[in-house]
């Protein structure tokens, strides 16, 4: 299929609390065209408030995650109409990239194949990535004449250590998915033939965990790394303050119940149980308050 419908460049399958997003233009291995960030961003909107979505996995069809931007549709096509029409795609393009790096749930980046460019920006907004070892990444930029923009290079400058980000930019090699976990791209690598169980296991952990706690540390995680360390302290009184009014209370007390008295949990070693949060009851007490 070479001229895919706007709605058939994303699929989406929601299983087991798993929201299954893919971007869905194998044969051109996943590139990102404006068709492709107008349908990512509707689908992410039409999923993130949904109960059964407890975490989201972006994938990919075929061999690739994705190839970055689509040179013939992204730049030739659009650059063709104009300033506007380029502003627009941009717009669009970063538009689902910043939602996806402020979304209400946790997101996980499984990364099967190629991953390159414009794909750094999406790959930056997921809160986990998980790589297949034969994967590759590459910043190809500086082979055709162009410096890696839309935020490729503040990825890896944010993400890596200074001397491997700029070799990484400047030489336009690529690395395998076990050098990209090595480096601190991506959180991890493992075999190919293990990847969506790896994911699998990931995404179960994170849904035993508390949604709003979730929801808070990651998005705490992201501000800080631009803080000083006064600010970030300031900031996560304040963000543990604004927790509470999302039933942080009722879930703190149960969890120190469960470790106090019932002494049925260790944090260190895993989740405290969820479903026993009497959120009702807590929000009921701070209304009396």
């Amino acid at each position: 299929m070479s001229d895919r419908a706007e709605a058939d460049t994303v699929s989406c399958t929601i299983a087991g609390g798993i929201a299954w997003v893919r971007f869905n233009r194998p044969e051109k291995r996943n590139c990102m065209s404006p068709k492709l960030n107008r349908r990512m961003k509707a689908v992410l909107e039409e999923i993130e408030f949904r109960d059964d979505v407890k975490v989201l996995v972006l994938a990919g069809e075929g061999e690739a995650w994705s190839a970055g931007m689509d040179l013939k549709e992204y730049f030739r096509e659009v650059e063709a109409e104009g300033l506007h029409a380029i502003r627009r795609s941009q717009r669009e393009a970063y538009g689902w990239w910043a939602r996806l790096r402020w979304y209400e749930k946790p997101t996980i980046a499984m990364v099967n194949g190629w991953c390159f460019g414009g794909g750094y920006g999406p790959l930056n907004a997921c809160d986990i990535a998980i790589a297949a070892e034969e994967a590759q990444f590459g910043l190809s930029e500086i082979n055709w004449g162009i410096l890696p923009g839309g935020g490729a290079s503040k990825v890896v400058a944010d993400l890596m250590p200074f001397r491997k980000a700029m070799y990484h930019a400047m030489m336009g090699e690529n690395l395998s998915g076990r050098e990209a976990a090595a480096q601190g791209l991506v959180t991890e690598a493992v075999p190919a033939g293990r990847l969506e169980a790896r994911v699998r296991e990931i995404a179960d952990a994170l849904m035993k965990k508390d949604g709003a706690a979730l929801r808070a540390t990651k998005w705490a995680v992201r501000r800080m790394v631009e803080m000083t360390y006064d600010n970030a302290e300031d900031y996560l009184i304040r963000a543990q303050e604004a927790l509470h009014s999302f039933g942080g209370v009722a879930a703190r007390k149960e969890a120190t119940r469960q470790f106090l008295d019932e002494k049925s949990f260790k944090p260190g070693l895993g989740a405290f149980d969820t479903g026993r949060i009497d959120r009702e009851a807590g929000a009921e007490k701070r209304d009396d308050a």
